[in-house]
């Protein structure tokens, strides 16, 4: 028993570890190549951070836990939205009025909508799975284009304040060139810690992918060998244990802001990490192996994510700002339900 508490708690550890090292050591890489830092965020870094529940999912998968896989995601954005917006918000106030929080939170509960269909006509199959990659791809190309729009706005107005403009009122340096509009030239500085040295940032992306599927052995084998002996199924251990381990990046993340007074970057964070979760990480999966819904999921766990996703909607249109009163009863939503998971899977 006590192994299997090390095997799972310690994959974890060496998951987010790895994925942390992955994450810095290819944006030095990126940074190297001259990528521009747009393209550094909305690909290498959320695909990076998204790495543990891939490859826990993935691997999962694989050895025939479906329970595991797909109660990875699903608890990870429940726990996003209950757990990594509730906690920062007993701390600091969090405000939920960036810009484009809820157009993309809209596409976040019509990505939802979409794997909710799916789960109900399982196994999620191949053609599922090149179906939210394809979701992935308009959802990038998508940000892309309101990024751009924005940092031109941004710098059109920048120089009007400023009353630099032609003759036709046009601001005089304002371009359409990729570079400009998406920061091309401005160190990457959402990651801390990336390697200046090149060999330093190869060996980082090395000992990533080297600790990803090594935490992921250990972090399977550990909750598969606890859900045995706690006499529940691995859906559960995936949905609680797992999830919320895999959750820890972006609660640490949003905690920290929280304490440095950025609480706002905490939906954003969320909406994102929730997005890739369903269309990169069940995408990718269910391409390489077909992925079976367990029932007990399928009767609350998919509606509890699809209502936290339409929660997140609301707060974004709403223009809600999350204060501790309501901090404290996304976290006792989240803790009842957690209790609620291990006593409907014990019944089963």
């Amino acid at each position: 028993m006590i192994i299997d508490y090390v095997s799972l708690l310690g994959g974890l550890v060496v998951l987010i570890v790895a994925g942390d090292v992955l994450v810095r050591g290819a944006v030095g890489i990126a940074e190297k190549l001259g990528i521009p830092t747009l393209v550094i965020g909305l690909t290498i870094v959320a695909f990076g951070t998204s790495a543990p529940e891939l490859v826990i999912s993935l691997n999962a998968a694989l050895d025939g836990l479906p329970g595991i896989a797909v109660g990875n995601v699903v608890g990870s954005n429940i726990a996003n939205v209950l757990a990594v917006l509730g906690l920062p918000a007993l701390f600091a106030a969090t405000n939920c009025r960036e810009d484009g929080a809820t157009r993309n939170a809209l596409i976040m509960v019509g990505i939802s909508i979409v794997f909710v269909a799916m789960c109900f006509m399982s196994p999620i199959s191949r053609l599922d799975g090149v179906l939210l990659l394809v979701l992935l791809a308009l959802f990038l190309y998508e940000s892309v284009r309101a990024t751009r729009k924005h940092r031109a706005a941004n710098g059109a107005a920048a120089f009007a304040d400023a009353g630099v403009s032609t003759g036709n009122g046009s601001p005089e340096n304002a371009t359409d060139d990729d570079d400009a509009c998406c920061g091309g030239e401005t160190p990457f500085e959402e990651v801390e810690g990336v390697p200046e040295s090149p060999m330093l940032a190869i060996l980082f992306v090395v000992l990533g992918l080297i600790g990803l599927p090594l935490g992921a052995h250990f972090t399977i084998e550990g909750a598969s060998a606890l859900a045995r002996s706690w006499g529940v199924s691995d859906a559960v251990i995936g949905l609680t244990v797992v999830a919320l381990g895999t959750s820890l990046p972006e609660l640490m993340t949003s905690l920290m802001a929280a304490v440095r007074g950025h609480a706002a970057v905490a939906l954003g964070n969320v909406i994102g990490s929730n997005i890739f979760n369903l269309v990169a990480i069940m995408g990718i999966t269910a391409v390489v192996v077909p992925i079976d819904i367990p029932q007990e999921v399928l009767a609350l766990d998919v509606w509890v994510m699809l209502a936290a996703g339409v929660l997140v909607l609301a707060f974004a249109w709403f223009r809600t700002t999350i204060r501790w009163p309501l901090g404290l009863v996304l976290c006792a939503l989240y803790a009842s339900y957690i209790l609620a998971v291990f006593q409907l899977g014990k019944s089963i």
